[in-house]
């Protein structure tokens, strides 16, 4: 039971560590995400940390798994081998138990450098491996999923207190991998609390950024790290010649964005680096294409945009493609050719599109960083 507070006496702040790794962008932002909804819901009542586990704790080469997972992310055939290979209750296991005696030191000192009245992890990697190393100092935990759908067996241990799931389809994969229906909460992917907020004028954000006003908007993203074959997305869009107006993120790809800012436009383009500003370019754009990242297509959905779906990680990604589909939100069009289609069809038919957008905004999930958030507190005895 928590012990209470003497009245006139403030109840002490709980400490919450977050499990992370900058192996992909997502982990990262749904972190923050979190980090930023318990300081709205419960202002001054909790003290976060971020761990990025991998490069803190792990030994070589694991911690460098920031760095390799860029290269090995972009051949599918190896990205799809390592997914399956280690996926199922029996592998995963196998994959734990022989993993477990490299990394146990640093799985121990991570425990024994941070003392917390909770964990919450957003990485597959290291749930097994820290509830090992807490079996004699045992603390909750929560392991928050940041794939929408294919969710790989690692995500799942029973040891967990709580497990939070994005779709009733990743729901469905936890409780065949052993996680009771009482420990599971279909809550959606947290996303940061600013793509709550629409901009108040479209048309004059777009003025502002030297984007037309009487043309449709194309936002193409290939993530922070400009990812998949985006620059033959751009080009053949560009070849199309479409009634619209084409915004390219490049993210920190700064060969890509030099490479696009040489292209002879033959449509109104605009190219851009990382950029912080991702809600309002969502906002003030008509339809968007993107590979199939969980916390890209989480955001769309907020910002009520359609969605053309051109690349993903074969395995984990998998399951985003069919339930966006599904969904009515968006297409999968592997090939630039199949991207320009896509795309037509939503510039020539505003009807279409806004049936689309419709079905997107439906998906949306935009209190879920917020609803966590909340479990969190309820975890540790913070009331409201």
């Amino acid at each position: 039971m928590t012990e209470q507070p003497e009245p006139g006496e403030s109840q002490p702040r709980k400490r919450v560590l977050f499990l992370f790794s900058d192996t992909g962008g997502g982990h990262r932002s749904a972190t923050e995400a979190m980090i930023e909804a318990l300081d709205l819901e419960f202002p001054g009542r909790f003290d976060t940390t971020m761990v990025d586990f991998f490069r803190k704790y792990y030994p070589s080469p694991l911690r460098f798994a920031p760095e390799i997972y860029p290269p090995i992310s972009r051949v599918p055939q190896a990205w799809r081998f390592t997914f399956r290979a280690s996926d199922g209750r029996n592998r995963s296991r196998a994959v734990t138990q022989i993993s477990y005696p490299y990394v146990r030191r640093g799985a121990q000192r991570l425990v024994r450098e941070n003392p917390t009245d909770l964990i919450v992890s957003v990485h597959p990697l290291v749930n097994t491996h820290l509830m090992r190393a807490m079996r004699k100092s045992p603390r909750p935990y929560i392991t928050v999923v940041t794939d929408l759908v294919s969710t790989h067996a690692l995500w799942f241990d029973r040891r967990a207190d709580l497990v939070v799931v994005a779709t009733d389809e990743a729901r469905e994969k936890a409780i065949e991998y052993g996680i009771a229906e009482g420990n599971l909460r279909v809550i959606g992917l947290p996303v940061a609390e600013r793509f709550n907020h629409p901009l108040d004028d479209r048309m004059a954000w777009r003025e502002r950024m030297g984007w037309r006003t009487d043309l449709p908007v194309i936002l193409l993203v290939g993530g922070g790290d400009g990812m998949g074959p985006l620059k033959r997305v751009a080009k053949a869009i560009n070849e199309a010649a479409l009634a619209a107006t084409l915004v390219v993120i490049c993210g920190r790809n700064a060969d890509l964005r030099a490479d696009l800012e040489r292209v002879d436009w033959t449509m109104p383009a605009h190219i851009y680096g990382f950029t912080s500003e991702m809600p309002q370019f969502m906002a003030a754009s008509d339809m968007l294409v993107t590979k199939a990242g969980p916390g890209t297509i989480s955001e769309a959905f907020i910002s009520g945009l359609p969605l053309v779906l051109y690349s993903r990680l074969p395995g984990q990604e998998d399951g985003n493609i069919s339930y966006v589909e599904k969904l009515r939100a968006g297409v999968w069009a592997p090939r630039p050719r199949e991207v320009v289609d896509a795309l037509r069809g939503w510039v020539d038919d505003p009807v279409a599109r806004e049936r689309a957008a419709e079905a997107s905004r439906r998906a949306a999930k935009p209190d879920a960083a917020r609803r966590i958030a909340r479990l969190i507190a309820d975890q540790v005895g913070v009331d409201s």
